[in-house]
């Protein structure tokens, strides 16, 4: 049988952030779980279901993939269903989002050494490191394990000790009518340990604030939204847990001269009223250098040039865009007295063949002359 789209399993839209669709699945699991669906084969089928598209949905670079290739391009990789052999560990998941709901099952995958979360770092570059790539180095705040207790929490020479709420459960059972619940126990929260003799220097938490400077790799056409992955340069976990990682996210500054639009660069070429008229030969920057751009006689302004090979490379491979010449005809200011005869004299020298030298203004004016014959007043 045909798999179902995973985000209509969840019920949720394709652009959901990471919230809406672990919200989703809790409700979606929770109506199926097999505690509460004893014996119902399709109850029991539907949250293996919502399990198997919870694990690629919250997972970004997996949801990546499926959204790119559907079902074929996450097969194999580990969603294994309810009670699975897939890659990922199902406690994990389903402790994740039930949390003090279902108890023991859910609160042991939480418990012990968890992973840091994730950082992320605005970065704002210029066109010319975007497009050539660079390396810039950034600061950045974050949580490190305590090196005096190696992330414990208890001073150098204690341990910390079993929670005596909870007996070292990490929970304690509640009964709730029909139902006997587990929850997180408030006590330690979870942990099943206390801590009677705190680390003078991170005072129990296990963890210290600390600046780093890392150097961050551009790569040659990354643009405004693309993000950098640094694995491992998050915030350390608690209980002495490894790190997350850290998302450089770029943005990429405007610029005097071009204008980006995906690999394609755009620029305004100012030309005198006489090189247009004339024709002649100007110099343009591209961000390599200077070029020479031929205007060709009787040259309108708007016209556009294209410049083969001078925009962006992009990020992700593909032919280098173009460089896009956008001319504008520039009206002479401060003109002398014998400037202002040399054009009065130059205006009456087209007498009446002007229609003939300006055809734009010839064939706009004859268009609002119909405009106006064809209404009815």
């Amino acid at each position: 049988m045909a798999k179902r789209d995973y985000y209509e399993v969840l019920g949720v839209e394709r652009g959901a952030d990471e919230a809406e669709i672990k919200k989703a699945y809790r409700r979606v699991a929770m109506k199926h779980h097999p505690d509460r669906n004893s014996g119902d084969v399709e109850s029991e089928e539907k949250f293996k279901e919502a399990n198997e598209a919870y694990e690629v949905l919250s997972d970004s670079q997996k949801r990546a993939t499926y959204d790119q290739f559907g079902h074929a391009g996450v097969e194999g990789q580990g969603q294994g269903g309810f009670g699975g052999g897939g890659g990922a560990n199902f406690s994990d998941i389903f402790g994740d989002v039930f949390g003090d709901i279902f108890g023991a099952a859910a609160g042991r995958g939480r418990s012990g050494p968890q992973r840091g979360a994730d950082l992320r770092y605005n970065l704002e570059i210029d066109l010319e490191d975007a497009v050539q790539g660079s390396t810039v180095k950034i600061r950045v705040p974050t949580l490190e394990n305590c090196e005096d207790c190696n992330g414990s929490g208890a001073r150098k020479g204690s341990t910390p000790v079993s929670c005596t709420t909870c007996g070292g459960a990490g929970q304690i059972r509640m009964q709730q009518g029909f139902f006997s619940v587990q929850q997180t126990c408030p006590n330690c929260r979870g942990k099943g340990k206390m801590i009677k003799d705190p680390c003078g220097s991170c005072h129990g938490r296990g963890r210290v604030e600390k600046q780093k400077t890392l150097s961050v790799k551009i790569p040659p056409g990354v643009d405004t939204g693309d993000r950098i992955r640094l694995a491992g340069e998050g915030e350390s976990g608690p209980d002495g847990g490894g790190a997350g990682d850290l998302y450089v996210q770029v943005a990429v500054r405007p610029h005097n001269i071009f204008q980006r639009d995906g690999k394609h660069l755009y620029t305004e070429v100012p030309i005198s009223f006489a090189d247009a008229a004339l024709g002649g030969e100007l110099e343009v920057p591209t961000l390599e250098g200077r070029v020479k751009l031929r205007v060709p006689p009787e040259t309108q302004t708007g016209k556009l040039f294209r410049l083969r090979g001078k925009g962006v490379k992009p990020v992700r491979g593909g032919t280098v865009g173009d460089l896009l010449c956008r001319v504008v005809v520039e009206t002479p200011v401060n003109l002398t007295k014998k400037q202002k005869d040399l054009l009065t004299e130059f205006q009456a020298s087209l007498g009446e063949s002007n229609q003939k030298h300006s055809p734009r203004k010839t064939s706009w004016f004859e268009g609002v002359k119909s405009f106006f014959d064809e209404m009815k007043f």
